[in-house]
């Protein structure tokens, strides 16, 4: 396992357009809305829905490279980071969003936000492990919240082609699910200070491969 820490400097939060402040805002709205009868975000976090869920998803524009165009988001929830990722890039006239959630209600709300911020996203209602190895290949994974490491590995895997690039937002245990993901995978690592959490960081992953006799840890 190769690991680059990256240091703990604070970064701003980057700038978005006034279009996506527009989708954001209509977001915010639908979400707000649709929480009064529907657990999507909880009730000691939903005052704070900008910097704890909006821009938590948003700094991990900074590294997304600008020749990405298949984006794939598993366990997706309420949104985050995959649909505020989707609004961001909504101008990339290629990008492509695949939404991935369990929860056939969160995958309504998916939908309805999605329409009425006017952004091009697929939402599948499907658990990750039903998918065949191949069925989508994507150079872009992203997860929030999803799993430990090591399981998230063996979730992500099937999707992933050579290049591909998996942005994981963690917490502050992030270096112990590395030593244990280390016993059955070998990857390449970069851990990143996160913008909007001090105990939060951003784990930039790719070249996963299973350690021999672990295929099957999932």
């Amino acid at each position: 396992m190769k690991i680059n820490p990256s240091g703990n400097a604070p970064c701003p939060i980057p700038d978005v357009s006034r279009e996506t402040e527009a989708r954001l805002e209509r977001f915010i709205e639908l979400l707000f809305k649709w929480n009064s009868h529907m657990n999507l975000v909880g009730a000691g976090e939903i005052q704070r829905l900008r910097q704890r869920h909006i821009a938590d998803s948003l700094q991990l524009l900074d590294f997304i490279p600008t020749g990405a165009t298949s984006f794939l988001d598993i366990g997706s929830g309420a949104g985050f980071p995959g649909l505020i990722l989707a609004m961001a890039l909504h101008e990339w006239p290629d990008a492509r969003f695949t939404l991935i959630e369990s929860n056939g209600k969160k995958c309504a709300f998916l939908r309805e936000a999605a329409r009425v911020t006017d952004i091009r996203v697929e939402v599948l209602n499907r658990r990750i492990e039903s998918f065949r190895p191949g069925e989508i290949k994507v150079d872009i994974l992203t997860a929030r919240a999803l799993a430990p490491l090591d399981k998230l590995l063996g979730f992500v895997q099937p999707f992933l082609g050579i290049n591909s690039r998996c942005l994981f937002l963690k917490g502050q245990y992030v270096d112990e699910e590395l030593t244990r993901a280390s016993k059955c995978w070998n990857i390449t690592a970069q851990i990143h200070p996160s913008r909007t959490d001090p105990n939060g960081k951003i784990l930039v992953v790719s070249d996963i491969h299973a350690r021999s006799g672990k295929e099957h840890h999932v």
